[in-house]
């Protein structure tokens, strides 16, 4: 993608003013995206992203310029702009180049994007439209997606870094619509893998995508308005992760806790949590949403763990915030493009498995709220206060299920939540999503086993 020589001559271009650190960040990324809605094929696109950032540090403070001229001109260019913003930096002396070997070998990729036929994914689509639409004559609207991209990039920089990627993902979308003809209620599905065409094989059934959707959207469509109050709440597996993404994994980046503006900032090695939780971001799993070889700065991914048995043992660091927090990056840099400068982010962040019995923390809770499925929310890093909505609710009465809810939110504080887990279920399972934060939006899986939050303010009716 890029000559080494080159890359060098940018690099000695971008700290001639006195920046102490550069970094090239090189992007070709290929894709494509069908949607079927109305029962027809309504789009079909490709597209292409190319392009390069050049980064400078000049100790904590950092200057990024990107151009999509990835030519040796445009790459020089790129670079003496980033060098016209540093004042009175130290320097640095470039070290030569070196191959760093990545953590684990390629994932075999069997069926290429590409290569698959636009005309089979198409048929994909209408399965997955038509078993929705078979589920109930209430389902008035189907969308169904699917979109895949190949993503090549180079990383090198003033360490002698100089290494390449490639990241292949594919995901399908369904949202379901269910109406009574005086009010809707949406249910969705959007699996998705570090994989190629080979994903149908063996991650995704799209009938069966089709139902999940279908049957949420009806169940909610004939749910009652939740109850609100304080009660304990059962939180299931997959997208039930996003509790801990939110409420609590954004503020255990470097990008909140090297500002101060975090939660758990100077709690490292303290109890932030229950005992029975443990809490992992892995960067390394196989063929999964979140994973990659290494990180947008080059560095190989890890398996790092973030909570051990409720105590605090690491943050998720980027380069620059390691420079902030004097500590050593962690392989979390990661970006949504050439346009954008990395920082510390999580990849495939999840509560770990426990050993508790997921039917009995329902038996045992009393009366409260069972979240079988989350929606979207939000939460303010610096105290950790968050809500969410709840996609998919149960109500339960002496430790039993005896209804659907709608209209459920959970309303709380991330610090306060996690001390509250009083159970951890033995599976855990993942789901996918994208996360949006300071360096755009990146792929990202969400997930824990079913676990039980003993008192959890509920919104609802």
């Amino acid at each position: 993608m890029l000559d080494r020589n080159i890359a060098a001559e940018v690099l000695a271009r971008a700290v001639k003013s006195g920046a102490d650190f550069a970094e090239i960040y090189l992007e070709d990324k290929t894709g494509s995206n069908l949607t079927l809605k109305a029962d027809r094929i309504e789009s079909v696109g490709t597209f292409r992203e190319h392009g390069a950032g050049i980064r400078v540090f000049e100790g904590t403070k950092a200057i990024y310029v990107y151009t999509n001229d990835t030519s040796r001109e445009g790459l020089l260019d790129c670079a003496a702009q980033a060098a016209a913003a540093v004042r009175a930096g130290k320097g640095c002396a470039p070290v030569g180049f070196s191959h760093w070997s990545a953590a684990r070998t390629e994932e075999e990729i069997r069926i290429m994007p590409g290569d698959a036929a636009a005309a089979d994914k198409a048929e994909k689509l209408r399965a997955a439209n038509a078993a929705a639409r078979k589920i109930s004559p209430e389902i008035v609207q189907v969308t169904c997606g699917f979109s895949d991209y190949t993503q090549d990039i180079l990383v090198c920089n003033t360490e002698g870094v100089f290494v390449s990627d490639r990241r292949i993902r594919s995901r399908m979308r369904v949202a379901a619509v269910a109406s009574d003809g005086k009010e809707n209620q949406t249910g969705t599905a959007s699996p998705g893998a570090g994989m190629g065409y080979e994903i149908f094989a063996s991650r995704i059934d799209p009938e069966a995508c089709g139902r999940l959707a279908a049957e949420k959207a009806v169940t909610m469509l004939h749910a009652d308005a939740c109850p609100a109050g304080v009660y304990p709440v059962v939180i299931d597996g997959g997208f039930g992760g996003v509790i801990f993404h939110e409420a609590c994994g954004h503020s255990l980046e470097a990008t909140s806790v090297a500002y101060g503006l975090s939660e758990f900032s100077g709690k490292l090695g303290q109890r932030i949590a229950a005992p029975c939780v443990t809490a992992v971001d892995d960067g390394t799993i196989p063929n999964e949403w979140g994973s990659s070889h290494i990180d947008d700065e080059g560095m190989p991914t890890s398996r790092l763990t973030l909570i051990e048995n409720g105590v605090l043992v690491n943050y998720m660091i980027d380069k620059l915030g390691g420079r902030r927090m004097n500590m050593a990056p962690t392989g979390s840099g990661r970006r949504e493009s050439y346009k954008w400068a990395p920082t510390s982010r999580m990849r495939n962040t999840y509560i770990a498995a426990g050993q508790d019995d997921e039917a009995e923390m329902i038996a045992t809770m009393g009366t409260g709220l069972y979240a079988k499925s989350m929606g979207g929310g939000s939460v303010n890093p610096a105290t950790g206060e968050f809500n969410f909505s709840v996609e998919e609710g149960y109500w339960v009465e002496d430790g039993r299920i005896v209804r659907p809810v709608r209209g459920a939110s959970l309303i709380g504080k991330g610090g306060e939540i996690l001390m509250r887990i009083d159970r951890v279920g033995k599976k855990m399972t993942m789901a996918q999503g994208m996360c949006g934060s300071a360096s755009g939006s990146v792929p990202v899986n969400v997930g824990q086993p079913m676990i039980r939050v003993s008192s959890m303010t509920v919104g609802g009716k």
